[in-house]
């Protein structure tokens, strides 16, 4: 529920010149170059000198033997020596990505390509990676973990009970979905041990979602699936020793059922892990260091908040791997909401902290841990929440430095060499988008130019922002697109697109604000108002209070700031033609578009919800009791801020759209809530789409289909134009 879909309907062509995909950045050694997918196969990419690659690994060289096509490679890992390829192939999707697969080794000494656990089910490893020392490499298959020795490829198996709700090395759904882990296990530093996640879902209750289209007779797909107020899967820390062939359980203080351990480490000296244990309800956060050799371990720091904590995941792109090390392993660092604002500290392993960033701004991500000059750069933007620009601050403390020059406006974006002396620079706001500058640090003198510069079409409207304070008191920001040849003394239809959940932010300055992927056509060339708005409670910038002020009130305080935040539009914006108002959103945008619907019926005429909780009880329980409680404690507030308990009030014109196949919002949301609109006799119109998703993308033509049919309905019941 956390992702607001948008898509672009677009024909796409394409043309395979590579059996390679997407790659995420690795950097050599020196930080002046990184590996990457060509047109050829692998290459070096010299980020300073463009046009000065090196060929690392060529098409030809990926076809196995007795084999006359080449391997398709979906990423790959350089080993730590640069002397082989760890390769990912046959991939499968696991819930909603593709990381199951083939692993295969390619040996650049002896250019010999070999498949690696060729004993185990095709497509069925998971997470490979090399030793330290790069001569094994562990995976996951089945739910055990294994380790392959490279020089003779003999399997060790580390784990034996491994089912599909016993699982070693990776996560059931709910882990992935609301905490970003997948990769369940870690090599220590001196690649003796592997430390690794066992989570126990023999408990946890299937969600069955039913297949009609596919075979003759139908069939069901069951999901492991932890509903709000349902416990979670039980979770354990283990650790296996190479040497012993031995695996001994941490010894971790706490229910294993009622906690959950989102992030878990090696320390640098190989002899003890560290990790953070939150509470049930994840208004509690522990460190913990637990010994490797005797299972031990000890809380050395502790952090409450009357709301929820928030885990590295919220900053890291939805990744929570890696600890920040600093000062050769004695101390790191970590995000805290503690003071008011999200600011980074730095922890001892007694626990000690101490405050880095002392300004009255928040932190919206960290970038880059520059450890040999002692800087720390990050995200933030305290004039405008719709903005980002890169900082830096010592790593003792102090006041932050603004880096981004002025003329970089917008959201700026940086993928920072290890090094920390360049960093591959995109910048993107309404008005321009350039991607693939070089930048040096902390100057930020360009290196090399943009390689692509796209400006906005100057014949289409302008996204605008602007701010409206509701009679609460609430200032929102928001941004607007104009209907084409505006006039002001003229009525036109108002339509807004909603999240409104702690998932996402709306109102960003991108080359993307104000874009409806889901509009056939030009909105602000057939006559749309069209208007976001950011409700309290969504991650924007604007410190703790904005942010949490949410807790327990999901479908009731954002909604008010919504509804309050659109009549305030009202008597600000004259050209509004109130009886043309209509609002959309997906997933918890749908939730927020059904409530506002049922809550404010004499402000919104047309509704179309795409994916919606009708009933926040039918939710997963990681991410609706993090914002909400437990139900045990207060189930009042769950019901109060479902779109459940008002469809009775519905008025207006209302499409629901929903995938039966959505393993994330459960196709069991619309059918509930079909069933109060029937009792009242509430009209509506839903189109269901046979197994697709929650993305609604799978199958020839839906995406195509579903944007036909938002644009058709949205003309039909919110017509466009100025009057």
């Amino acid at each position: 529920m956390k992702k607001i879909k948008k898509l672009t309907i677009v024909a796409l062509y394409f043309l395979c010149l590579s059996p390679f995909a997407a790659q995420k950045t690795q950097w050599t050694p020196d930080g002046n170059a990184y590996y990457s997918f060509t047109q050829n196969g692998v290459g070096i990419i010299d980020v300073l000198n463009p046009g000065k690659d090196q060929a690392f690994l060529s098409n030809n060289e990926l076809i196995p033997s007795g084999s006359s096509t080449a391997l398709e490679v979906q990423s790959f890992q350089v080993s730590p020596d640069g002397k082989s390829l760890l390769l990912f192939t046959n991939t499968q999707k696991v819930w909603r990505d593709n990381t199951r697969g083939d692993y295969w080794i390619f040996d650049k000494n002896t250019k010999k390509l070999t498949q690696l656990g060729k004993s185990l089910p095709t497509s069925s490893l998971m997470f490979a990676k090399f030793s330290p020392d790069g001569k094994k490499v562990a995976y996951v298959s089945k739910h055990n973990i294994y380790i392959e020795d490279l020089s003779n490829n003999q399997l060790t198996k580390i784990t034996n009970d491994g089912t599909d709700r016993m699982i070693n090395g990776t996560f059931d759904w709910a882990y992935e979905e609301e905490f970003g882990t997948q990769d369940g296990f870690r090599w220590s530093p001196d690649g003796s041990k592997i430390a690794y996640w066992k989570l126990d879902a023999r408990d946890t209750k299937n969600f069955l979602m039913i297949n009609n289209t596919d075979s003759l007779y139908s069939f069901t797909v069951p999901v492991e699936y932890p509903k709000v107020g349902e416990n979670p899967s039980g979770c354990s820390i283990w650790f296996y020793d190479l040497a012993a062939k031995s695996s001994k359980k941490a010894d971790i203080a706490g229910d294993e059922v009622q906690h959950y351990i989102p992030r878990m480490e090696w320390v640098s000296d190989s002899k003890s892990i560290i990790l953070q244990q939150l509470n049930r309800k994840q208004n509690q956060s522990k460190i913990i260091v637990a010994d490797a050799q005797s299972g031990s371990s000890k809380t050395i720091h502790t952090e409450t908040d009357a709301a929820w904590i928030d885990i590295k995941s919220r900053w890291n792109d939805n990744d929570p791997s890696g600890w920040d090390w600093i000062n050769n392993g004695k101390e790191f660092l970590w995000l805290s909401e503690k003071d008011g604002w999200r600011h980074i500290y730095k922890i001892d392993m007694n626990g000690k902290e101490t405050l880095i960033t002392k300004d009255a701004f928040d932190v919206i991500k960290p970038e880059f841990f520059d450890v040999q000059n002692k800087l720390i750069y990050f995200l933030a933007s305290p004039d405008n929440a719709a903005q980002k620009y890169l900082y830096k601050v010592s790593m003792q403390g102090g006041k932050a430095q603004k880096i981004t020059p002025a003329a970089y406006t917008g959201s700026n974006q940086y993928t920072i060499s290890p090094n920390g002396k360049i960093a591959m620079f995109n910048n993107s706001s309404v008005n321009v988008r350039s991607a693939g500058a070089v930048v040096s640090l902390p100057e930020h003198k360009e290196l090399v130019a943009a390689k692509s510069v796209s400006k906005a079409d100057p014949a289409r409207s302008k996204t605008e922002f602007f701010q409206i304070t509701t009679q609460d008191g609430v200032t929102l920001d928001g941004w607007v697109v104009k209907p084409k040849d505006f006039d002001p003394n003229k009525k036109y239809p108002i339509v807004f697109m909603v999240y409104g959940e702690p998932g996402s932010q709306t109102v960003t300055d991108n080359f993307y604000a104000g874009k409806n992927g889901l509009y056939v056509g030009d909105m602000a060339q057939d006559g749309y108002l069209y208007v976001s708005l950011e409700n309290r409670g969504t991650p924007a910038p604007k410190g703790r209070e904005w942010r949490k002020s949410i807790y327990r009130k999901i479908g009731q305080l954002n909604i008010r700031d919504q509804a309050m935040g659109a009549k305030a539009l009202f008597a600000k914006w004259s050209y509004i033609d109130t009886s043309r108002v209509a609002v959309w959103g997906w997933s918890g945008g749908g939730s927020s578009t059904l409530n506002l619907l049922g809550q404010y019926p004499d402000i919104y005429q047309t509704g179309i919800a795409i994916a919606p909780v009708a009933n926040q009880l039918f939710y997963d329980n990681i991410y609706q009791e993090r914002y909400m409680g437990l139900p045990q404690e207060n189930r009042e507030d769950f019901v109060n801020g479902s779109p459940l308990a008002y469809a009775k009030n519905l008025k207006g014109n209302l499409l629901l759209v929903h995938g039966t196949g959505d393993d994330n919002v459960h196709y069991q949301n619309t059918e509930v809530y079909i069933n109060e609109l029937v009792k009242y006799n509430k009209q509506f119109q839903l189109m269901s789409y046979p197994n697709r998703t929650h993305s609604i993308s799978e199958g020839e033509g839906t995406s195509l289909h579903l944007a036909t049919m938002f644009t058709k309905y949205l003309k039909e019941h919110c017509p466009p134009g100025g009057r």
